[in-house]
């Protein structure tokens, strides 16, 4: 079995005219995390949103190449968005949990897609709960708001509700970077223990960071992937002298 789940090749986007993303060719493994790092503007979070589409939410945007997820093409005509959406999940910076209760906020994708099976639903949440290391601290008060929640509980229910519809890739865009050191150490616990069931891809500004919870890094730099490699690589030994000036803080 190919252990590749994840390959872009020939990829440019483009907002309006301009060129956001250049020449992008990458593979990522099954069951790893890979972190994307790089200066602001430089097109990490950008290329994340390619791998669910959520770039096709605004206007005026154009890209060619191809993005393979587990063989299939994602941008071909006629793929299932929805679908994608549900396979590929996404965590984003600021936790977003709905005005709704602990429950039905990672009840919800479940209901949405159309399964009417409560017990079912129960058990999914009670699982998912406990997958995003929340159901000790939540589990006799599901009936209250989300918004009842830390900053850091609700980011890891945003996590449980992400994990409720049993997605192959979970997408994180700088999911700690509104959170305080205990909730951050808690988020890249998990993410550590997540990634023997699901393929993880960070986008980080937090270098520590993308050291501590990936496999491999990604370095971008202007619209181009400058060098991807094992983590330890390319915070050891990177092959580019932009990746070592961007590490040791000569820039960014």
């Amino acid at each position: 079995m190919d252990n590749k789940i994840i390959k872009v090749k020939d990829l440019d986007f483009y907002y309006g005219d301009f060129h956001a993303l250049k020449d992008i060719n990458i593979e990522m493994e099954r069951n790893s995390v890979t972190a994307f790092i790089g200066p602001s503007g430089c097109g990490k979070s950008t290329f994340l949103r390619l791998f669910n589409r959520m770039n096709d939410l605004i206007e005026d945007t154009k890209m060619t190449g191809t993005i393979e997820i587990d063989h299939e093409n994602i941008y071909q005509k006629g793929t299932d968005v929805d679908y994608l959406r549900n396979r590929v999940g996404m965590v984003f910076q600021k936790a977003n949990p709905f005005p709704k209760s602990i429950f039905e906020n990672v009840a919800y994708g479940l209901k949405v897609n159309g399964e009417k099976d409560k017990s079912y639903i129960e058990q999914v949440v009670e699982e998912s709960l406990k997958g995003a290391a929340l159901w000790d601290e939540v589990k006799d008060k599901l009936k209250q708001s989300a918004f009842s929640l830390s900053g850091g509980q609700q980011q890891r229910l945003c996590i449980a509700r992400c994990l409720a519809v049993k997605p192959k890739i979970i997408l994180m865009d700088e999911p700690c970077s509104a959170l305080d050191p205990i909730s951050t150490s808690k988020i890249e616990d998990l993410i550590y223990e997540l990634k023997e069931q699901y393929t993880i891809i960070i986008v980080t500004h937090n270098m520590q960071q993308a050291s501590r919870v990936s496999d491999k890094t990604a370095f971008f730099y202007l619209g181009e992937l400058v060098e991807y490699d094992d983590t330890r690589t390319i915070f050891t030994k990177p092959h580019k002298e932009s990746t070592q000036n961007y590490i040791t803080g000569r820039f960014g």
